[in-house]
């Protein structure tokens, strides 16, 4: 990579991980981490998983951590550029591919891809939260929080917004 040219830089990273990020942006979040924190340097611990933050209380998807990192490493274009290049590439692969399996044919391997996807994408998901719970879970308190939440949102149907709202009430008040 160019590191003289930081959009070469965002536009290289996110257009390669789009094409691995199987189950979406969320799903490469251990990836985004340690190129954005422990790489490239763009960011902090603590401003990655402030960015993680915002971009799961904001409306829309979750490519959105894409946009706040590029924006972090070079202002508005940068957050263009990141984006552009998380989004295009997927889209117009999953453009194609579904062209392909929008065919008639009487092929089992496309249900069993899909199949395989799913353990995956949860496998990813769990890499994310326990990549995120690594970086901001500094106390006890805080540790407990997150395993308490986890339990929660796993056997209950409240949305995460209020748990997520909860969490951040007990941060504003110093507990965790």
């Amino acid at each position: 990579m160019n590191s003289e040219n930081p959009i070469w830089a965002l536009v290289s990273t996110f257009g390669l991980m789009s094409l691995f990020a199987v189950g979406g942006a969320a799903a490469a979040v251990p990836e985004m981490h340690r190129i954005a924190v422990d790489v490239h340097h763009w960011m902090t611990e603590k401003q990655f998983a402030d960015a993680y933050a915002i971009a799961q209380l904001s409306p829309g998807p979750n490519v959105l951590i894409v946009t706040l990192i590029g924006y972090a490493v070079a202002g508005i274009p940068g957050a263009l550029a990141a984006t552009l290049a998380m989004c295009l590439p997927t889209a117009l692969l999953a453009y194609y591919v579904s062209r392909l399996l929008s065919r008639p044919s009487q092929s089992r391997w496309p249900a069993l891809i899909q199949a395989a996807l799913v353990p995956l994408s949860i496998g990813l998901m769990a890499a994310s939260a326990l990549i995120l719970a690594q970086s901001t879970d500094r106390t006890i308190a805080a540790l407990l929080l997150t395993a308490v939440v986890a339990v929660v949102a796993s056997v209950s149907r409240i949305n995460p917004l209020w748990l997520l709202l909860a969490g951040g009430l007990f941060g504003f008040a110093g507990i965790v």
